[in-house]
């Protein structure tokens, strides 16, 4: 049997279009605004959805997060995902990448004396998609990192090469 279009939907399908359309973790609070309904509503809703999930067989759930509940990808399918959907990384990351590649390899002590505390996320980050990896350090505490084949495949680099000239030192415009 087919709902009308004109048919207001139950409401936890509508806070499953709410989460599909913010793409992010939201409050109870917040899915209760957009959804025009009570907290405890919201919550109960919410509850239903989640068990709807976990008895489909779906790529999708629902799950509740620190941030709030989010509407993703089951974990079995992000080795998929970073296959077929190109990584998304921000300026900073590049640029963290971009002196790994460099550098290659370099210790990640090194790394963060090169850009800073933030790079800790960035290493986590290009990990995560696979570009890099780490190795512990033989002897101390820190980590050796080097870019991966899939960074080599994804930039279509063959030799870092290429693309710099290794001769120059990156320290001689500071020496002016």
């Amino acid at each position: 049997m087919s709902e009308s279009t004109t048919a207001t939907p139950r409401l936890a399908t509508q806070i499953e279009a709410i989460l599909y359309l913010k793409g992010q973790p939201m409050s109870v609070a917040a899915i209760a605004e957009y959804a025009g309904c009570s907290r405890q509503q919201a919550k109960d809703a919410l509850l239903e959805l989640i068990d709807d999930y976990a008895y489909r067989d779906s790529a999708l759930e629902v799950i509740k997060t620190p941030s709030g509940y989010s509407l993703q990808l089951r974990a079995t399918f992000q080795a998929l995902m970073q296959h077929i959907v190109p990584a998304e990384l921000g300026i900073g990351a590049l640029r963290t990448l971009a002196a790994i590649a460099l550098k290659c390899p370099l210790l990640q002590t090194e790394l963060i004396e090169l850009r800073g505390s933030t790079a800790y996320q960035h290493v986590q980050e290009l990990v995560n998609f696979g570009f890099i990896r780490k190795r512990r350090q033989a002897e101390g505490r820190s980590f050796w990192l080097e870019v991966t084949d899939k960074f080599h495949q994804y930039f279509e680099i063959d030799e870092l090469s290429q693309i710099v000239d290794t001769s120059v030192s990156p320290a001689s415009d500071s020496e002016e």
